[in-house]
């Protein structure tokens, strides 16, 4: 349903972005990635590394890192696709926000909400 290739959206080291391979209707269920989380105390660490511009808020007290497909996807604020916190399932689920063609790019506001227009962190001064 979803796979992962070259974006014209990223502009980082790998230019990646994830595609749909057939038609994703409105709210239909896509991709659960699995959360590997921590305490937020922890994340000094996270921060000096790659990964903190891939962590998530996972709760109050906690930041989580996806796996699966769940951090290759690029942001927009005219996002196609939502994500939702599953904390039963310690995953996080993205669901089509709006009808998706095959062979679009998935995408996602950073910010959490598809009406958040702020500016993101790493565009923050």
């Amino acid at each position: 349903m979803i796979e992962v290739k070259t974006s014209p959206l990223s502009d980082g080291e790998f230019n990646r972005g994830v595609f749909a391979t057939r038609d994703i209707k409105k709210g239909e269920l896509f991709h659960e990635a699995p959360v590997i989380s921590y305490p937020n105390e922890q994340h000094e660490h996270i921060e000096k590394t790659l990964l903190a511009d891939y962590a998530f808020e996972y709760g109050i007290n906690h930041s989580a890192i996806l796996l699966g497909y769940g951090m290759l996807f690029n942001h927009s604020y005219e996002p196609n696709a939502i994500y939702e916190i599953n904390f039963d399932n310690h995953t996080f689920d993205f669901y089509a926000y709006k009808d998706i063609k095959a062979g679009e790019e998935l995408l996602i506001n950073y910010n959490g909400d598809v009406d958040d227009n702020e500016p993101l962190w790493f565009n923050k001064d």
